[in-house]
C-alpha cells in the first residue's frame, strides 16, 4: 500500500492509462474489431476521422517489452518531474510533449507520402502506424538535462558512469542509427520531434518559480535562458561550435520574423542563477523519494528560497564592493621654496596684507 501512496497522483493516472490503452489495443486487434489499429494508434491518413489518436497513440504500446519500457519511463520520470514541478505544470508538460510530437510526426509522413512515388503513380498507400512513448522518453531526458545535468548514473555496478546531460544526445544517436539501419523510422522521427518540442517549451515558454529571488511571494520566470541549457550544450564538446553557429542562425532568423523574443542580458543572468540554485538545493535526487517539493511545508520552502536569495545577494554586494572600491590617494605635500607665500593674510585688525 505504501508503494502506491509514494507515486504522485498524475503519474498514477498515466500508468493506469498506459496499461488500459495497451491492453485495449491488443484486444481490439486480436478480436478482429480493429485489425489496423487506427482506433488507438495514429495512422496519418485516417487521423482526421479519429482525432483522439493524437493523444492515445503515445500510450498504446505494441508488446510487453515496450510496455515495460514506457512504464519505467513514466514511473521514475513522472515521479521526479511531478514532485519537482507540481502536478499542474507536469500535466501541461505531458499534454504538450504528447500532442505536438504526434502532430509533427503525422505532418512529416503526410508530406513524405505526397512527395513519394506512391502519390505520383496513384498506387495503394502503405499506411504508417505511429505509436509508442519514444517522444515522451526524449522529452523526459531533456527535462532531466535542465534540472540535474551533473547527476551521474552508474550502470553495471559502476563499470559505466554517464552524466544525465549526455543522455539526450545518446538517445537521439541510438534512435537515428536504429532508424537508418533497422528501419525503425517512426522511432527516429518521434525521438527528434519529441526532443525539439520539449527543449523549445522548456527553453522559451515554461514558467518556473524564481529560486534566486529575495521575494517569497511567488515570482516567476518565463523559460530558461541559462547558458548550460542552450541547444549546443546537448552535444559533445567537439561539435558544439558548429552546432552553436547553426542554432544561432536559426534563432536570429526566428527573432527577425518575431517568432521568438530575444533573451536579454538580465534573462541570461537570471537563468544562470536558476541553474545554480537548482544545483545547490531544492530538487530531489533521481532515485530518492524523500525531500520532494510536495512534501515540504510552505514555511520550509520559503526559508529555503530566502536563504538562496540572501546568498545570491551577498555575492552580488561582494562583487560590487570589489568593482567600485575607491583607489587610495597619496597627495604629495607642496614643496617648500623658502619664500613667503603669495596668498593674502588677514591680520587681527582686519586689514588684508598681501
Amino acid at each position: 500500500m505504501q508503494w502506491r501512496i509514494s507515486i504522485p497522483p498524475l503519474t498514477r493516472v498515466l500508468l493506469a492509462l498506459l496499461l488500459a490503452l495497451s491492453i485495449s489495443y491488443q484486444a481490439l486487434r486480436l478480436g478482429g474489431i480493429d485489425t489496423s489499429g487506427h482506433y488507438l494508434a495514429l495512422i496519418p491518413q485516417w487521423a482526421l476521422f479519429t482525432p483522439w489518436v493524437y493523444f492515445t497513440a503515445t500510450y498504446s504500446e505494441q508488446n510487453i517489452v515496450t510496455v515495460l519500457i514506457a512504464g519505467a519511463t513514466i514511473l521514475y520520470g513522472g515521479k521526479y518531474l511531478e514532485r519537482a514541478w507540481g502536478s499542474l505544470e507536469f500535466g501541461k508538460f505531458i499534454l504538450i510533449v504528447t500532442l505536438v510530437p504526434n502532430f509533427g510526426a503525422s505532418l512529416i509522413y503526410v508530406l513524405l507520402f505526397a512527395c513519394s512515388s506512391e502519390a505520383v503513380a496513384d498506387a495503394p498507400p502503405s499506411f504508417v502506424v505511429i505509436q509508442g512513448s519514444v517522444a515522451l522518453q526524449a522529452a523526459f531526458l531533456v527535462a532531466f538535462k535542465q534540472l540535474v545535468p551533473e547527476h551521474t548514473v552508474t550502470i553495471l555496478r559502476g563499470a559505466v558512469k554517464i552524466r544525465v546531460k549526455h543522455f539526450p544526445s545518446i538517445f537521439l544517436a541510438t534512435n537515428t542509427l536504429s532508424g537508418v539501419i533497422l528501419g525503425t523510422d517512426t522511432a527516429l522521427v518521434l525521438a527528434w520531434v519529441g526532443f525539439l518540442t520539449s527543449w523549445t517549451y522548456l527553453r522559451f515558454y515554461k514558467k518556473q518559480p524564481d529560486l534566486s529571488s529575495a521575494s517569497t511571494g511567488g515570482s516567476q520566470l518565463r523559460g530558461d535562458a541559462s547558458e548550460t541549457f542552450a541547444f549546443a550544450y546537448f552535444w559533445p564538446d567537439t561539435i558544439q561550435p558548429p552546432v552553436a553557429a547553426i542554432a544561432d542562425g536559426v534563432y536570429n532568423a526566428l527573432v527577425t520574423l518575431r517568432v521568438c523574443t530575444p533573451f536579454s542580458a538580465d534573462d541570461v543572468e537570471a537563468g544562470n542563477e536558476q541553474a545554480t540554485a537548482r544545483g545547490e538545493d531544492g530538487l530531489p535526487s533521481l532515485l530518492n523519494q524523500s525531500g520532494s517539493r510536495n512534501g515540504r511545508s510552505k514555511q520550509e520552502e520559503a526559508e529555503r528560497r530566502r536563504a538562496l536569495a540572501l546568498k545570491a545577494l551577498d555575492q552580488r554586494l561582494h562583487a560590487a564592493s570589489i568593482v567600485h572600491k575607491p583607489q587610495p590617494t597619496n597627495p604629495q605635500p607642496p614643496a617648500s621654496t623658502g619664500a613667503v607665500d603669495s596668498f593674502p593674510t588677514v591680520e587681527a585688525a582686519g586689514r588684508v596684507q598681501p
